[in-house]
């Protein structure tokens, strides 16, 4: 069934505010009649369950869509959310219920491995710090702390998705020799790298960038035992999800100088805790979840994910499906999961 006649104009929920209204997504359905309400919700799934009631489509950032949330809005036919990573929706029980969800995992590609770039450069060659000494003036304290040449190195890339891939074409471009991958998705060794293990990856790899989605198999998938097999001149790079660090663990490595440094756009809790022992770390770098960000990245993030509502209320199907179902058989799923982002 399509929405385009219906004599009630469909209710899309923005949870939580943030772009600065909704005239691009509202320009994507207006040819559907559609009413677009931001609503809210700061990470609480209560806020969500009541923010939810009488939506047809929901577009969402971090605030979670559980079964309960699910459950509270019998007429939604999707979830879109507003960006890549989907764990903060429950995807089951979207399915058993006939609803789409779907992600934009193709936006903000060149930011976020520029970022990522950007990271590697303020880890290796110590800008933070440097920074920080002169302005309490300090000078010629070149040597204070030693510093690694990039060219020649080994590049460990742990999924290979959209990201991964402009990361490892950005490296060379830096003089980059090796490139070693870890993905269990692959079934092939990319052009110019190397599928190898995991633990491999860790005791080879100069910088090692994460670029996989927050799993159960993925959750804490740099642990301490990982950290240790690392170089003690490597790089831990982090732009995708918090929780695939084990923070406490890299925590106790970077204090001891066991690697070199490590730089995070992400953490398993957002924001840190102020007194979290990561933050006192002075080989490390942080920003906060911005990396996905430029101005462009956001028009296209909006307007993807209002297209995929539009392809539903046609009576299609989302472009970036991520709980297929036997359309037929909603409640006989067979339940997919993301690759590498």
């Amino acid at each position: 069934m399509t929405l385009e006649n219906a004599p009630q104009s469909p209710l899309v929920v923005v949870l939580d505010e943030g772009y600065d209204g909704t005239d691009i997504e509202e320009a994507v359905l207006a040819s559907f009649g559609a009413r677009l309400v931001e609503r809210p919700c700061h990470g609480r799934s209560d806020a969500v369950r009541k923010a939810v009631d009488g939506a047809h489509a929901v577009l969402v950032r971090e605030s979670p869509v559980d079964a309960g949330a699910i459950a509270a809005m019998p007429d939604c036919r999707a979830i879109v959310r507003y960006g890549v990573g989907v764990d903060n929706i429950d995807r089951a029980a979207a399915a058993a219920c006939g609803i789409y969800v779907a992600n934009v995992p193709d936006y903000g590609v060149e930011e976020v491995s520029d970022h990522a770039l950007a990271l590697l450069f303020a880890v290796a060659r110590r800008v933070v710090s440097r920074d920080r000494a002169v302005r309490n003036g300090a000078w010629n304290v070149a040597r204070a702390e030693p510093m690694y040449r990039l060219r020649g190195g080994t590049v460990g890339l742990i999924g290979y998705g959209r990201i991964a891939q402009a990361f490892h074409r950005k490296a060379k471009a830096l003089g980059y020799v090796r490139t070693l991958v870890f993905d269990p998705y692959l079934e092939a060794s990319p052009d110019g790298a190397e599928r190898v293990s995991l633990e491999r990856l860790c005791r080879e790899a100069d910088v090692i960038s994460l670029h996989a989605p927050l799993t159960s198999d993925t959750h804490h998938i740099i642990d301490a035992g990982k950290l240790a097999l690392m170089k003690p001149t490597a790089i831990l790079v982090n732009t995708s999800r918090g929780g695939l660090v084990d923070t406490v663990a890299l925590a106790a490595t970077l204090a001891d100088d066991r690697i070199f440094g490590a730089g995070l756009d992400v953490f398993e809790q957002e924001p840190p805790p102020h007194d979290h022992p990561l933050l006192a770390a002075p080989n490390l770098v942080v920003s906060d979840h911005t990396g996905w960000y430029s101005e462009q990245s956001v028009s296209d993030l909006r307007r993807k994910a209002s297209e995929e509502i539009a392809r539903v209320f046609s009576g299609g199907t989302p472009i970036n499906w991520v709980n297929a179902w036997d359309a037929a058989k909603p409640n006989d799923m067979n339940i997919t999961t993301i690759r590498s982002v």
